[in-house]
Order: C-alpha cells, then structure tokens, then sequence
C-alpha cells in the first residue's frame, strides 16, 4: 500500500485538518508514492525511535509529537532533531505527525485520560470556536435526493454522532436565462418558474472545498444557487480538553492516591486543599495552563494536566484543585490508543507499538 493511501486512511480517522494553527502535523519526512512495509507508533520519533524502525523492518513513524516543530535551515546532525530526521531520510523512512489533531478528536489524548480514571458523562471542556459553517443550496426537486447525498458523502451534516442532517424547504424558483447561458430547462429570455427545495446542511470550514465540489458536481444547474454562513456555534465535539463525573466522589488526598495508582506516578504537583469532595473532574493532556480557568466555569473540583508553572496554581481561585502530572505521563496513553486504531485500520501489513523510553524528564525520588 502506497504511504499516500495509508495516510489517506488515517485521516478518515483522525482529520489532521482539526490540529491547532500553530502545530506542525502530517507527513514531516518521506515519499508518498513509496510502499508501505510496516508502521511503528511512537510518542517522539527520537534517532533511537528510528533505530527501532530500522530493527523492525518499518518505513513509516506514526508519531504524537512532530520531530520537526520549527523551521530547519540544515540538516547536518547538529542537534538531536537533525540526527533524527536525517537517519529517517538515509533510511528511507517516514514520519507522520499527528499532535493536537489527536488532542482535539473527542476519542482522542484526553478521552484517554477521562477513560484511565473511569469518567462518565465526558464532555469536551474548551470546544472549538470559528469552526462550524452552513451551506444553503436550492436544487430542483427532481434532484433533491441526489444533490443530498453527494452532500453527505463529502462529508456535509454531521452534528457530533449523528450524521446525514438537514433541513429542506420546498417553494417556487425563479430564473431567467439570458444570451450566453446553457440552462438546464427553461429558453432564453422567458422566465423560467421551478419546483425546487432549499438544503440546508453544517460542516466544518475545513470540509469547504470538498463539499462544494460535491454539490457542484451532482447539481444540474450551469449556475448553482447557493450561500455559505460561518455559524458562532461552538463544535461541541471537537476541542482541547474533557471533563466528566468519578463513579463516586472521593476526598482530596484519596483522589490524588487514586491517580497516583491510576497513572503510575512518583509524585504529583497540586495546589493547596480545599478541603471539598472531588466529583467532577477536568483534563487536558501535555501542556495545559490553557485550560484552567475553562475547568473552573465548568465548575470542575479538580483538574489534571502538566507543565504548570508558579503563577498558573492561583488562577483556580481556591476553587478547584490542581494537579500537574507531567506532560508525559498524561499523554501516556496515546501511543497505545494510536496503536489500536491503526490496528484495527490495516490488517496488510505489521503495526508495532515502539517500547522505546522518550520522556526526557526524570524524578530522583
């Protein structure tokens, strides 16, 4: 299977096009019309995660964080990154980022934290703003339903985890065809009055171009009708963050013990007890002072991410306790959670999960 195609197939999973605007995902390093002989899923596509791939026979890093962040002016083995990505290049392998994509899917990085910790009702906490648009569309009644279904296959009406959703209103159109034009019914000069429907479905901005085409090519239509709104509705489904309900509230310490277990960890950094219940619970995995303060205005009892510094534990207000488990440990899940949906996508050649250590931090206990 050519590397295209795979990426092509990952992305029918996870949209590389919902990542945040300052992240550096997609294919960093590689030939996309080269064969695919095996995949290695990694957290960092470090030289020793490389190493790995050349051992295990595999030619694409599917890898959470991109090796590449910022821009290279060379590559000559300078730096840890270089080394990396020029043993990738030399071997012929190639490294595919996937980043705050995974962070913003529902069924992402932290579903696999609130899943770790048993989370009900999880919801997402900082849903994605500027992200949701409508496209209204007249069509002849005749091809209404194949106008729809060209719609819907391009990706068109899909709220959360319901698909095919529209709305559609019937009236009378009006048109006149002029010199130059070739109208589909109706002569030039003389009104033409048409029995059509109104379509009206959302997307995502990012769906834009592939919908519009479809529409476009199902329509019979020289000149297709139609308008597109950007919609101030948040994507309630796609964003940074979860948050959700313990099966049983806990107090304080008890919840620390809890994820302490529940994680695997040495130590936790936390803000000061409020003494309170701990019931509903925020998350966001790596780097997460972000959202603080979206945790608190959903009225969060405790809130776990990593790499706070001094001034981000007062911004809770006494309201919340906060917890930083390190950046790492809690992304920890994510190599076996990339692991398990590639498994389940390619059955034609091996997926291997890296067991190499990447976490660059380290605790003397």
């Amino acid at each position: 299977m050519k590397l295209r195609t795979v990426i092509s197939k990952i992305e029918e999973e996870i949209s590389i096009r919902q990542a945040e605007d300052f992240d550096n995902v997609g294919l960093l390093c590689g030939v996309p019309d080269r064969d695919v002989s095996g995949i290695l899923v990694c957290h960092d596509a470090l030289e020793n995660v490389v190493d790995e791939a050349i051992e295990k026979n595999c030619n694409l890093i599917v890898c959470f964080h991109p090796i590449i962040f910022s821009g290279l002016k060379s590559l000559t083995g300078k730096n840890y990154v270089e080394r990396a990505v020029l043993k990738a290049i030399e071997n012929k392998i190639a490294i595919y980022a996937i980043h705050t994509a995974f962070d913003n899917d529902f069924f992402g990085v932290n579903h696999g934290i609130c899943s770790q910790l048993g989370l009900k009702n999880m919801k997402i906490l900082q849903p994605k703003e500027n992200n949701l648009r409508q496209l209204t569309v007249f069509v002849p009644k005749d091809y209404s339903g194949k106008v729809k279904e060209a719609l819907f296959s391009a990706g068109a009406g899909n709220i959360g985890f319901y698909d095919e959703c529209s709305f559609t209103i019937n009236g009378n159109g009006t048109f006149r065809p002029v010199e130059g034009s070739n109208p589909f019914s109706g002569q030039q000069n003389i009104r033409e009055n048409a029995d059509e429907d109104m379509i009206s479905v959302i997307f995502e901005g990012f769906k834009q171009g592939q919908i519009v085409g479809a529409m476009k090519a199902a329509h019979p239509y020289e000149e297709v009708a139609h308008q597109i709104y950007s919609l101030d509705n948040k994507n309630h489904h796609v964003g940074l963050g979860m948050y959700g309900e313990l099966e049983e509230e806990m107090d304080e310490k008890d919840f620390l013990g809890f994820v302490k277990a529940k994680f695997g960890l040495d130590v936790i950094k936390h803000s000061a007890f409020n003494n309170k219940k701990i019931k509903r619970v925020g998350v966001l995995g790596g780097s997460g002072a972000s959202g603080i303060r979206a945790a608190v205005s959903k009225k969060c009892d405790a809130y776990l991410t990593g790499d706070l510094k001094y001034h981000d534990y007062f911004l809770a207000e006494s309201k919340m306790l906060i917890c930083d488990i390190g950046h790492y440990e809690s992304e920890q899940f994510v190599t076996q959670q990339l692991f398990e949906i590639l498994s389940q996508k390619f059955s034609t050649f091996a997926i291997s999960k890296s067991i190499e250590k990447t976490n660059p931090v380290n605790y003397f206990i």
